[in-house]
């Protein structure tokens, strides 16, 4: 059955809860100070967005952020450079959090489960006769998804200090915790995540276990400190 035919099938009443989903976005779109975003973007009624933060974040071309999802930036810069950019066809699962301290990039046609977490910062806790959340928070790194990723369900992708890169159509299982850069073509899972599966392409098929990088290729670990 095709998806026009199945649709018509739908209680007309689910339509109403999109509707006003639509007018949410316009109105977000026309009122809040983004650094860009595209009119054709789907962003549910119920996601936390906050004004103040709007002109650090970026949202391109058919972008869908489902209900319940968090994009925010705990600490207002003074700079207006974007710090959480979401490219193209991008979609932001239900209850997704994604909080910025410095700069998260999640490249187009990325996919989110439900209930996963991307944050760039955690909070200090040196001293124990302060408590944790009147310590601030650490330094900060740089996260980027690259394209054609998918992050599986309550997955947690960390980075507290410098760079992690999550590898182009790379899978990160349910409930994986990563804190170290990923290859591309690769299968993450578990926690702390390991690579279960890669893209061998000199055999041209999946096969269990990291593939050994050929000569010049990224490192699998680059300067993410451990969580």
């Amino acid at each position: 059955m095709s998806e026009a035919r199945s649709r018509s099938f739908e209680d007309p009443l689910r339509w109403i809860p999109r509707i006003a989903d639509k007018l949410n976005s316009l109105w977000l779109c026309c009122t809040y100070p983004f650094a860009s975003v595209s009119p054709d973007v789907s962003i549910h009624r119920s996601c936390e967005l906050r004004r103040a933060v709007a002109k650090h974040i970026k949202i391109g071309r058919s972008v869908v952020i489902h209900d319940d999802a968090r994009l925010d930036i705990p600490l207002v810069p003074i700079h207006d450079d974007p710090m959480i950019i979401l490219d193209e066809n991008c979609v932001i699962g239900r209850r997704v959090t994604i909080v910025a301290a410095t700069k998260i990039h999640i490249q187009r046609n990325v996919l989110f489960g439900p209930s996963a977490l991307v944050m760039d910062h955690l909070p200090t806790f040196g001293d124990p006769t302060i408590p944790i959340y009147r310590q601030g928070l650490t330094k900060g790194g740089t996260i980027t998804i690259e394209e054609g990723c998918w992050i599986g369900f309550g997955a947690a992708i960390v980075c507290d200090e410098g760079e992690l890169v999550i590898g182009r159509h790379s899978v990160i299982g349910a409930n994986s915790l990563v804190t170290r850069s990923v290859p591309p073509f690769s299968v993450v899972a578990g926690n702390p995540g390991k690579i279960v599966k890669q893209y061998d392409p000199s055999r041209e098929k999946w096969v269990l276990g990291p593939v050994a990088p050929a000569a010049g290729a990224r490192p699998d670990v680059v300067t993410c400190t451990k969580y």
